[in-house]
């Protein structure tokens, strides 16, 4: 689509009652992030109540209408996805806007390759909306659905503010308050009744004037108007946050006597011994959360297309299919206005991996009954250009069918977020999801997520070892695929815990091909023998780099902070060495220099009583620090003590525990007054 251009969904597919809205872009530096934001407004362009203004401390509508589902990794690097019902969107909300907002005063014009995909149902992809120049704006407005006629349009608007969003909540009927004091008031009493946001919203969306319904133009896209006055003070959050119950983060005093009592659990894991005993007990426990805990249940299948409603799920379902009936693991059946939603799951545990010919028969199954999807559960994670399983679709039939993947550690890490950081409605649903949680961590359960390095890993190991890997060896991309979906669960683990967005970073061109790009980087593997990956964390002041050293058996973590911009290096240097003064002694910190020369370096324990030795002694200028720890990297391809996936958790988790909580970084309520100010 082109600016200004508009469409009618019925015409682009018959499955748009739910539809998913994706938004991405890339960034030279893998550093470039903005918020998304989504609005519902009536008739004269407001919201009927600050409920209405959806972004990432109020993710989800109480009716399911509209969910942020925040940014998944792809393979071009990161997108943001929201979910619309259309079906359950208010008669009184015509239009619903799609924006998002940068931070810190940065600009659109920073970032590569906006876009904005709308899929339907199914999955499949029926517009794509791409904006080439947006211009030096804080704020941009990608698109909008609207009403016309009783069915449901899009329009493509590409157009934002160069003031940003700070201040213009009153455009659209937000409530904010009317000064700084009283913001900081609303933001003490948010955090009592909500848990902390894993990511910083700017401000509220600008409105867009309008004209009355009865009086604007039937399709064309409206210009929008640049507000004439600047903000000069801080833009308070809207008061969106309804109260919800989060798990404390340190437990009660236990009552046992002793260490050798066990909590008695709704979902005991101790007595499994068979993959199939796994396969039943995770199904079943996984689906009746769903059912019991709505929040959960729709977070998990609002991706897939299915409607908000009644959910009623089930396992060891029969369906007929010739002589040899079909027995899914389970089966997910949402209601909505009389109309099924309903989708197969298959699922693996321990590790096993999924079959292509049975999750083929669901798929046939599920098109000859009507079905909407196929679900696939299993400890690995899909990677794009690159599934699990391939599934041939019968062009003979109208009905399609989607298929999905969820990890294990997806469900995981979905269920820390909300019990942990976001919270659920009562105290009976976070209980249930912390039952959930500690079944999925057992040793039992069969579902640890990603623990496998593949056939490949000692071969390429060895070949690497001895000079004897080619460019060109399949075994090598195998371990790139590997290592990327190794790296994909770290970041869902750390984000779970942390509750901020942790994703991988990319720094391939978007629209590169996903099997091409893996292998340049096999290519790249047997050149120089090394595995690379870079982490952003939400909140830290750079790139968290992971690389893993086949030929010297070394894992290294690192991140490299840039200088301030005022003040002396000596002083830069002493206030560095005392922000880590509660990290290891090990840590290696180097200086970097302008033109990319070597720059001075040592460890903290020589470089506590002397910082200076980081200057150096020609006074080339310092543009930045590398922190780096080194530890031995595991041999085997699993997940046991010696394993390299449990060397690769461990590193990440200690670089982070011990060194990167302990550098600066700024708070959201700060990045939300530096937004204000720079407006």
């Amino acid at each position: 689509m082109v600016k200004g251009a508009n469409v009618g969904l019925a015409a682009l597919s018959e499955d748009v009652g739910s539809v998913m809205v994706r938004l991405g872009w890339s960034s030279p530096t893998g550093e470039g992030d903005a918020d998304v934001s989504v609005l519902l407004l009536t008739a004269d362009g407001k919201v009927r109540s600050d409920g209405d203004f959806y972004f990432y401390n109020n993710p989800v509508a109480a009716d399911g209408s509209v969910q942020l589902l925040g940014k998944a990794p792809t393979a071009d690097g990161n997108e943001d996805r929201i979910t619309f019902d259309l079906t359950a969107i208010a008669d009184d909300a015509e239009r619903i806007v799609v924006a998002a907002s940068r931070y810190e005063g940065a600009r659109f014009s920073d970032l590569h390759d906006l876009c904005l995909t709308l899929a339907d149902g199914a999955g499949d992809n029926l517009l794509r909306f791409t904006i080439d120049d947006p211009g030096e704006v804080g704020a941009l407005l990608f698109g909008e659905l609207y009403r016309r006629g009783g069915d449901w349009k899009f329009r493509a608007i590409g157009q934002g503010y160069e003031s940003g969003l700070a201040g213009l909540a009153t455009d659209f009927g937000v409530d904010i308050d009317d000064d700084a004091e009283a913001s900081e008031t609303g933001e003490a009493a948010e955090k009592q009744e909500a848990p902390a946001a894993p990511e910083a919203q700017a401000a509220p969306l600008p409105a867009i004037p309008t004209q009355p319904t009865s009086e604007r133009p039937a399709d064309p896209v409206r210009p929008l108007p640049t507000p004439d006055q600047p903000v000069t003070k801080a833009a308070p959050r809207p008061r969106t946050a309804k109260k919800k119950v989060t798990l404390p983060k340190v437990a009660r005093k236990s009552l046992a006597e002793n260490d050798a009592w066990r909590v008695a659990r709704l979902f005991p894991a101790a007595a499994l011994k068979s993959d199939r005993e796994r396969e039943t007990r995770a199904t079943s426990v996984l689906l009746s959360v769903m059912t019991q805990v709505p929040e959960f249940g729709r977070r998990l299948t609002a991706g897939f297309g299915a409607p908000s409603g009644r959910m009623e799920t089930f396992t060891e379902v029969t369906l007929p299919n010739g002589d040899t009936p079909r027995r899914p693991d389970g089966v997910i059946r949402v209601e909505r206005a009389g109309k099924l939603w309903t989708a197969l799951v298959e699922t693996k545990t321990n590790g096993n991996s999924l079959k292509a010919d049975q999750v083929q028969a669901y798929a046939d199954i599920a098109a000859r009954r009507g079905y909407e999807a196929v679900i696939t559960l299993s400890n690995d994670v899909e990677l794009d250009g690159s599934p699990l399983v391939e599934v041939k679709a019968d062009g003979r039939r109208k009905h399609k069918v989607a298929l999905w993947h969820l990890s294990w550690a997806e469900v995981a890490h979905q269920a820390q977020m909300l019990i942990r950081h976001e919270g659920v409605g009562n105290a009976a649903h976070a209980w249930l999801l912390q039952e959930l949680l500690h079944y999925l961590q057992h040793e039992n359960s069969g579902c640890h997520g990603f623990q496998n390095m593949g056939p490949a890993w000692v071969p390429v190991r060895n070949g690497i070892d001895d000079e004897t890997l080619c460019q060109g060896d399949s075994r090598a991309v195998d371990v790139v695929e590997s290592w990327e979906r190794l790296v994909r669960q770290v970041c869902l683990r750390l984000g779970g815990e942390l509750g901020q967005k942790v994703l991988p970073v990319q720094r391939a061109k978007r629209g590169s091909d996903p099997r091409t790009r893996r292998a340049a980087l096999a290519d790249q593997l047997c050149a120089d023998g090394r595995l690379e990956a870079e982490l952003r964390i939400d909140g830290t002041p750079g790139i968290l780099a992971l690389c893993a050293d086949l030929r010297t058996g070394k894992l290294r973590t690192s991140i490299e902070i840039p200088a301030p911009e005022q003040g002396y290096p000596l002083t830069w240097s002493k206030r560095l060495v005392r922000q880590l003064a509660d990290a290891p002694a090990d840590l290696h910190v180097e200086a970097l220099l302008a033109g990319q020369a070597p720059g001075p370096r040592g460890t903290l324990e020589r470089l506590r009583p002397e910082p200076a030795d980081l200057l150096p002694k020609d006074g080339t200028p310092i543009t930045g620090f590398r922190l780096s720890l080194f530890r031995s990297m595991g041999n085997t391809r699993g997940n046991a003590e010696s394993g390299f996936i449990r060397s690769v958790d461990e590193s990440v988790d200690r670089f982070h525990a011990h060194v990167v909580v302990h550098l600066e970084r700024r708070t959201s309520s700060s990045r939300t007054r530096e937004t204000a100010a720079a407006g």
